[in-house]
């Protein structure tokens, strides 16, 4: 495969990111770096990078988590390490919303609700407006505001939300979020 891999990096990863994960990979002809899974992150930035490199083709999902680790734990060193590298792109971001115990925030570019409305507001773990303007609380998003990513999508926990981002729904928040990173990066699955 020619130029940089296109990748969308996913602030969560336990279970149900997986299976949701790797359900929307597979509806939109992209790919799901399964092994990425892990409640922290256990696999290293140049391990996910290999992966990513030996994948068939693009989209490639990639999934980060720290498990509320305050500060800049695995996950998030696995994620600076993947998106500063020169032959991947990222596309754009899922950051998920979670209760996490320390309060970490970033910036986001939008929000969708458990509705699936879209909201310049953040939201919490259930999918729920916040009160917040423009970020979102979670576990692994707190060096987001380093990278330069060209969209970063808020939603709440992925394949949760009260079972209204569940597989057998078709996973609407998050297929919506991945709508949306596609639309507004611009790829076709050509580039």
């Amino acid at each position: 495969m020619q130029g940089r891999r296109k990748v969308i990096m996913v602030t969560d990863g336990d279970e149900y990111a997986l299976k949701v994960i790797e359900y929307v990979a597979k509806k939109i002809g992209g790919r799901c770096i399964s092994r990425s899974q892990g409640n922290p992150t256990t696999l290293s930035g140049e391990e996910m990078v290999k992966y990513i490199l030996s994948t068939p083709y693009d989209p490639v999902f990639v999934l980060f988590d720290d498990c509320g680790f305050q500060g800049e734990g695995m996950g998030e060193q696995a994620l600076k390490y993947v998106a500063s590298h020169p032959q991947i792109k990222v596309i754009g971001v899922i950051a998920v919303a979670s209760k996490s115990k320390h309060k970490e925030w970033s910036k986001i570019d939008i929000s969708i609700d458990r509705d699936g409305k879209l909201t310049n507001f953040g939201v919490d773990k259930d999918g729920i407006p916040d009160i917040e303007g423009g970020r979102i609380n979670g576990d692994t998003v707190y060096c987001l505001d380093q990278l330069s990513v060209p969209i970063v999508v808020g939603i709440g926990d992925i394949g949760k939300m009260n079972r209204r981002d569940c597989i057998e729904k078709g996973a609407p928040i998050t297929m919506k979020a991945v709508e949306i990173i596609l639309e507004r990066s611009g790829y076709d699955g050509r580039q």
